[in-house]
């Protein structure tokens, strides 16, 4: 089997499962957020469910809307932070000490190797970097998850991505997942796993690994999943009292399709209007004019992330006219970032530094574009009107080429620069 079926075979209490195959699994976490839970929440009360499953295995997280842009947003954030209260879930975050949810979860341990998850929020698939199955579901299947702790799937089969030979200059997770996807299409992996591996992730950090697994569901993917290793276990330790449970593909597991991506040849790309796949090298960009860059997101809010995006904007000034706003993924992360000297180079540079939001990713507030205008960013979709005005546009990139764009006036690479 592979590592896709073996996680779904053990939630389900079976020794195998094959591709197609209903199966109903038992849930280690049940995630919604400020939009979705709400919704969930009303399902929750008309099926007449009185306390959730496990308060333990429920995370609600509001970050879409936090701090709270309006009156609506804090209504949505009252609701779910009373349910919360009520059903004595410890595993509730809004702006205090919380951040962005695919990003405090796996930090606060509340995913590890071998879990099985869903979130209603379709970028819960980041968790596949740590050897779990995570999907996005909607905020109906979320209500029954917080009650049953059960949710059913038909088993994915899985799509092997294989990146190979070695990461040149300044390309990173991000560039990984754009080329892939720029590949296969944005329905190049429709209900299938992709299954990352090569030599080239072997090498990757987690950062990068959360990067790929987080947009797997932008070629349409069901989940992404990278096989825990050594990189995976040290950094999962220490941060939940559950033991990882560690599974890898068999030798003799059957893919769907094998794609192969050759890193040697591999520049930083950038994602133009209006879908992740219209990928370009940054060498094929051209001269594409810029109003606003965003730095952050579930996507590339690591601390990772901030540092290359910092390594670009040192002892450099953004361009005039141009708005940089850098949003670390979490508290833990901002704070970092600031004792490491990060947020006052982003200050120094003339970026605005934002609390921990997913604000302008979805158009919500923090950075909305108007009519005409044009954004770089390093979130995981550019549909349109996904960061404001219909007629808007979004280019996707790493933190990188985000920053030297910023610094350039232009979409460009940190070489440009």
């Amino acid at each position: 089997m592979t590592i896709t079926e073996k996680l779904l075979a053990r939630a389900a209490g079976r020794d195998a499962v094959k591709p197609g195959e209903f199966v109903s699994c038992k849930l280690d976490l049940v995630l919604a957020n400020d939009i979705t839970a709400p919704i969930a929440i009303d399902e929750f009360r008309n099926m007449g469910a009185d306390g959730v499953f496990d308060p333990k295995k429920v995370a609600l997280v509001c970050d879409h809307s936090t701090p709270n842009r309006n009156i609506e947003a804090a209504t949505q954030t009252k609701k779910v932070r009373e349910f919360a209260r009520e059903m004595g879930i410890p595993n509730y975050w809004e702006a205090d000490q919380g951040g962005i949810e695919h990003i405090i979860l796996p930090d606060k341990g509340l995913v590890i190797p071998g879990d099985v998850v869903i979130g209603a929020d379709s970028h819960t698939c980041t968790y596949g970097a740590l050897g779990a199955f995570s999907t996005g579901v909607g905020s109906t299947d979320a209500a029954a998850g917080m009650a049953l702790g059960e949710c059913w799937f038909r088993v994915p089969e899985t799509i092997e991505v294989i990146y190979s030979g070695e990461l040149q200059p300044w390309v990173c997770g991000k560039d990984l997942i754009l080329k892939l996807i720029g590949e296969i299409g944005v329905a190049g992996a429709r209900y299938r796993a992709l299954e990352f591996k090569g030599a080239v992730i072997e090498n990757l950090g987690m950062a990068g690994r959360f990067t790929i697994c987080n947009m797997a569901i932008e070629a349409g993917a069901k989940n992404g999943v990278v096989a825990p290793d050594a990189t995976t276990l040290q950094w999962v330790e220490g941060r939940s009292e559950r033991e990882p449970v560690v599974f890898g593909s068999d030798d003799d597991a059957s893919y769907f399709r094998t794609v192969e991506i050759d890193c040697n040849v591999l520049e930083p790309q950038v994602a133009f209007p209006h879908l992740p796949e219209n990928t370009k090298g940054i060498s094929e960009v051209g001269d594409v004019p810029i109003d606003q860059v965003v730095i952050g997101a579930c996507t590339n809010g690591r601390l990772e992330d901030l540092r290359e995006a910092a390594k670009v904007l040192e002892d450099r000034h953004v361009a005039d006219g141009i708005r940089c706003i850098v949003i670390p993924g979490s508290q833990e992360i901002h704070l970092q970032a600031t004792r490491e000297g990060l947020v006052e180079k982003f200050l120094q540079a003339g970026c605005l530094v934002s609390t921990p939001t997913c604000g302008p990713c979805l158009g919500m507030h923090m950075g909305v574009l108007a009519e005409g205008e044009r954004a770089i960013a390093t979130t995981n979709r550019n549909f349109v009107g996904r960061m404001g005005h219909p007629k808007s546009e979004v280019y996707l990139a790493s933190p990188a080429v985000a920053a030297a764009s910023a610094v350039a006036g232009k979409i460009a690479g940190p070489a440009d620069v």
